[in-house]
């Protein structure tokens, strides 16, 4: 529970009380637009020592407070008014739930008596959103408003995390109440079990011990539960490789030898394959995502499954666990590192066959990539520079796509929450925003945000909000004329036929002159001899926003792939090239 605010016991509307509840939350920042029905709550706000930072799209409120959640581990708050400003929420909502982030949306709503009536700007939100809110509630009592948002946090951030929305009544707000904070939360029903069960840990660390081909397969939970040292600890007791999905890049260190990369659909070769032909995977935090599994039916055929995980709700749901354990991540872990260590006393595997053979893999299949013929700017180069120039402490941001998958390939993460996309849900737009909401909450840490150029003009209009709030974001835009992932796919599967994917953005915007329009410094390159420069330039920029357009080859492709729907046993390292599994020992 948060602290117990001076206010309990005052009198206010309804609209104070919310204010102060947030207060009492502990929340610092919150982005969001006034409008009518939540119009009465802008006048406490107006006081309040909460920052409220005013975007220009409440998506860009949503995906704002999803980058400061993530980057902070904290509830980020966005707010906006009924009917369209809160419609215009869903898709962060559903982003949020799709990658378990945990995230507060405070709606405004018609005035309880006309609920239902159609009411002018009336959207039945909490309908709309109960498939991706971790849960929600409609607020007609102005008395109910401190409980309810208590309740919103502890269970937007406890447990599995999740968005949760808070929709009130305009009536709510304007009736006159007596603020009390709530001392205690009672939630039946809702108890997320934190620590594991000790047989389950001792089950798996049995079953750990008498494998011969073991992989860690890390998801995003690793993250969420910020268990990435002990990670790190168990993963070299074991000495087993790992695995970290997109969603747990930076959980464990890119540059650690036992590392293979990337799984999944554009995974390295050699993550890939340690599940495929894996006798074991150590499931940590992870979801058996189809973007990872490729044909679940041809998944890790040969692989017994343990499946650790805070919520029940995934154990089995995509594939059987032999043993299932059920608790915080973290604290998963640090009952298992005890337990492993006396099950390898008694009974420990050569591993030394399996890392050879992994290590054989990393090194004939390395991530890499075609320089155009041409001359010009390859995206690779561009993405693989910025993580050179800028180092592991700088936080990443992305949309969704080519410069996507690039930027979770070329750039070495080497730390938790320095890498913040959208994986579940691959929302475009997502970037901008996203850099928005870390920056204020990381203010004294570099983020650059990796667009591509459909991404960017999606919600680009949030470089004012950070222009005019002193959000020094750094915006490098892969600026390839396309839908870039869209036109790959056409290339591959529809014979180049090249349907509404050409964006011809080269020309329309400019780019720099748009960013110079919005308070930001505008640049542009698309000569490799100047990539350095100019990311050094950007660098330099530290008191407004900074947009780089790099212009770069529009042919370039995402490898390794695997299509979606097959095997993962039929990666591809090139086009119609597959590895030469012959020469492998397997």
């Amino acid at each position: 529970m948060a602290h117990v605010p001076t206010a309990n016991g005052a009198a206010m509307n309804g609209a104070t009380s919310l204010v102060k509840s947030l207060e009492a939350a502990n929340v610092d920042v919150m982005f969001g637009i006034p409008g009518g029905a939540i119009l009465p709550a802008y006048d406490p706000i107006f006081d309040s020592t909460i920052r409220h930072i005013l975007v220009r799209h409440e998506q860009g409120a949503g995906h704002a407070a999803t980058g400061y959640a993530q980057v902070t581990g904290r509830a980020g708050v966005c707010i906006a008014t009924s009917g369209p400003g809160a419609t215009n929420l869903v898709t962060p909502l559903a982003d949020a739930a799709m990658d378990s982030v945990p995230m507060i949306a405070i709606t405004g709503q018609v005035p309880s008596m006309a609920i239902g009536t159609d009411a002018f700007q009336e959207a039945d939100i909490r309908g709309i959103t109960m498939p991706f809110t971790k849960h929600n509630f409609l607020v007609t009592d102005p008395d109910q408003i401190p409980r309810v948002i208590a309740e919103a946090f502890y269970i937007a951030t406890s447990g599995r995390p999740g968005p949760v929305l808070v929709d009130v009544a305009k009536d709510a707000l304007q009736k006159q109440t007596t603020f009390n904070w709530p001392t205690s939360l009672n939630l039946p029903g809702y108890k997320p079990q934190m620590n594991p069960n000790q047989s389950a840990i001792n089950d798996a660390a049995a079953l750990i011990a008498q494998s011969a081909k073991p992989v860690f397969y890390v998801g995003g939970g690793a993250i969420k539960a910020n268990a990435s040292r002990e990670l790190l600890e168990l993963a070299q007791l074991l000495g087993a490789p790992v695995v970290t999905t997109l969603m747990a890049r930076g959980a464990f260190p890119d540059s650690h030898p036992l590392h293979l990369g990337m799984p999944g659909m554009h995974g390295t070769v050699a993550a890939v394959t340690s599940l495929q032909k894996a006798d074991l995977l150590i499931t940590l935090g992870a979801r058996f995502d189809d973007r990872v599994t490729g044909k679940l039916s041809t998944f890790a055929q040969n692989a017994k499954i343990i499946h650790a995980d805070i919520d029940p709700a995934e154990i089995g749901k995509n594939r059987y666990a032999d043993v299932a354990v059920i608790g915080d991540l973290r604290e998963t872990i640090k009952a298992l590192i005890p337990a492993l260590t006396a099950a390898l006393a008694t009974n420990r595997t050569d591993l030394s066959p399996w890392i050879a053979s992994m290590n054989k893999l990393k090194l004939t299949y390395p991530l890499g990539y075609d320089t155009p013929t041409d001359g010009s700017l390859s995206p690779q180069y561009v993405i693989e520079r910025l993580g050179k120039i800028c180092g592991p402490d700088t936080i990443f941001t992305s949309g969704v796509g080519q410069h996507q998958m690039w930027a979770s390939q070329f750039i070495g993460y080497e730390k938790p929450r320095t890498w913040l996309n959208s994986g579940g849900a691959g929302t475009m737009g997502y970037a901008v925003p996203a850099a928005m909401g870390a920056k204020v909450g990381a203010p004294d840490t570099t983020v650059w945000a990796i667009d591509g150029d459909g991404c960017f003009q999606m919600t680009n209009q949030e470089l004012v909000t950070c222009a005019l709030n002193n959000i020094p974001v750094k915006i490098a835009i892969i600026n390839n004329e396309s839908l870039g992932m869209v036109r790959q796919w056409q290339t591959l599967f529809y014979e180049g036929r090249y349907s509404n994917t050409s964006l011809e953005s080269k020309r329309v915007p400019n780019f720099p002159m748009l960013a110079e329009s919005m308070g930001c410094v505008g640049l542009s390159c698309e000569n490799p001899a100047d990539v350095d420069a100019t990311i050094e330039k950007a660098m330099t920029i530290n008191d407004q926003p900074v947009v780089v357009d790099f212009r770069v080859h529009r042919d370039a492709m995402v490898w390794p792939m695997v299509a979606a729907g097959t095997s993962n046993d039929e990666i591809m390292i090139a086009r119609a090239t597959a590895p030469d599994w012959d020469s492998q020992e397997l």
